[in-house]
């Protein structure tokens, strides 16, 4: 097993991470920039070093400062947890290349599933069903054939940037007459966003529902997925509230899509955490991209299940066997979880500051993964988010019920966080009855 590990993050999930490691006896080094000297987990950590200034460009994005640190601390693994470096192939490789073990999949992996297109062709050969598309690169020297392929296709279609993610690099396009300058203004965007000009088109589905499922593989060809997260309640792109298993699906659906999506890990030779995402609509399901890393939602799927999903991270980054099989993996009532965010409800602007007061929700079936505490000051230079609320139940209605009463227990004063938000959600009829579209929330909010 790995002796020592150094946590290539912060935050909540940078807690995570250490807690596991803590019930593997595994010792951890925190590395942190100036600004987050006084998180939970630095504090907790057996050793840290302070990589650079606040700016994530001039710390948390400095490859080979993440490295020297688990060179001067004599680590042997780097977890680079989500967001920042952890879907970043390069700095994968280098990992390796310096001699330290990688927890994620391996370098080369990253790339493929990184280029929407390359991860759309992988998918198609493993089963794994697609939204119709241009199966490939946009031709920029053929107008005419692109125009026909939007045709045949039918509006409304969507163009996207292949090196794209975050909601960022896709514009909807309604009709021929605008199609060319659509194409034209994303390549713009893609080159300057991402560093990468291609872009692909799809059918732009219109109401659709946001379906994901959670894998895990191993080294040794075993290959399974941990059944699927709805995480349709989403704000430009961005997931608001995410639940475990998905209204609606079918224990027929969910074995044929699961299986599909572990098939195609064994087919690519995929190691660790990973997660299919699908656009569902009309019983259909349409692979979108895949993320190769630990989600922002995976305590739901943990909930339901029972498996610690960085537990099975570190053991199967030590070169070990898959903890389960599929057939032990069984659905245990329903999760929904709330992202908290230091921010304005109602205009989202972010409100970084001190915190005065805290008071965490508890109860049966609650879970709170953050890293705040009474007089930390959450830092302008980050993502707004500061913790996690699941409510975990027998049912669906009961895990509503036990998060509105959490939601109304929760305190946090001294900042603005969302939670009048999520307490609007939380009795929304809509959401209530489940199976919302990715687009009901914005509609809802009059984005």
């Amino acid at each position: 097993m790995i002796e020592k590990l150094v946590i290539a993050n912060r935050g909540e999930i940078a807690l995570r991470i250490q807690r596991a490691c803590r019930e593997m006896g595994i010792s951890t080094v925190a590395v942190h920039s100036e600004a987050d000297r006084d998180l939970k987990h630095v504090r907790l950590a057996d050793e840290s070093v302070c990589i650079g200034p606040a700016a994530s460009a001039d710390s948390y994005l400095q490859i080979p400062s993440i490295i020297s640190a688990a060179e001067v601390t004599d680590a042997v693994a780097i977890h680079p947890g989500y967001g920042f470096l952890s879907e970043n192939a390069d700095f994968a490789e280098r990992v390796e290349e310096s001699g330290f073990i990688f927890v994620g999949p391996k370098p080369e992996t990253i790339r493929t599933m990184g280029d929407k297109i390359t991860a759309i062709e992988s998918m198609k050969q493993a089963g794994v069903p697609c939204v119709p598309g241009s199966d490939g690169p946009i031709d920029d020297n053929d107008e005419a054939r692109t125009l026909k392929l939007a045709k045949d296709i039918g509006y409304p279609v969507i163009i996207k940037a292949a090196g794209g993610g975050g909601g960022r690099g896709m514009r909807v396009v309604h009709s021929e007459a605008s199609l060319l300058n659509a194409i034209s203004l994303t390549r713009a965007e893609a080159g300057a966003a991402f560093g990468n000009e291609t872009v692909y088109m799809e059918k732009y589905l219109e109401r659709p529902r946001h379906v994901e499922f959670q894998v895990l593989a191993d080294t040794h060809g075993n290959a399974i997925h941990l059944c699927e997260r709805d995480c349709s309640m989403q704000r430009r792109h961005q997931k608001v509230v995410e639940e475990a298993p998905a209204p609606g699906i079918t224990e027929e659906q969910r074995n044929k899509i699961g299986e599909r999506c572990a098939e195609a890990c064994r087919m690519i030779g995929y190691r660790g955490a990973g997660t299919f995402e699908f656009l569902y609509q009309d019983g259909e399901f349409y692979f979108i991209e895949m993320n190769t890393r630990v989600q922002v939602e995976h305590p739901v799927t943990e909930m339901i299940t029972g498996v610690d999903i960085v537990k099975e991270q570190l053991r199967i980054a030590a070169g070990r066997k898959l903890h389960y099989n599929q057939d032990d993996i069984e659905i245990r009532g329903h999760a929904i979880e709330c992202r908290i965010n230091a921010e304005d409800p109602v205009t989202f602007m972010p409100s970084p500051g001190n915190i005065s007061h805290l008071h965490m929700a508890g109860g049966p079936g609650i879970r709170v993964d953050t890293h705040i505490y009474d007089g930390y000051r959450v830092p302008p230079y980050y993502d707004s988010m500061i913790g996690k609320l699941i409510a975990h139940g027998e049912d669906r209605e009961t895990a509503i019920a036990r998060m509105r009463t959490a939601l109304s227990e929760m305190v946090i004063d001294g900042i603005k966080t969302n939670i009048p938000l999520h307490r609007e959600i939380m009795r929304d009829g809509t959401f209530t009855r489940g199976g919302a579209s990715i687009h009901y929330l914005e509609k809802k909010l009059g984005l």
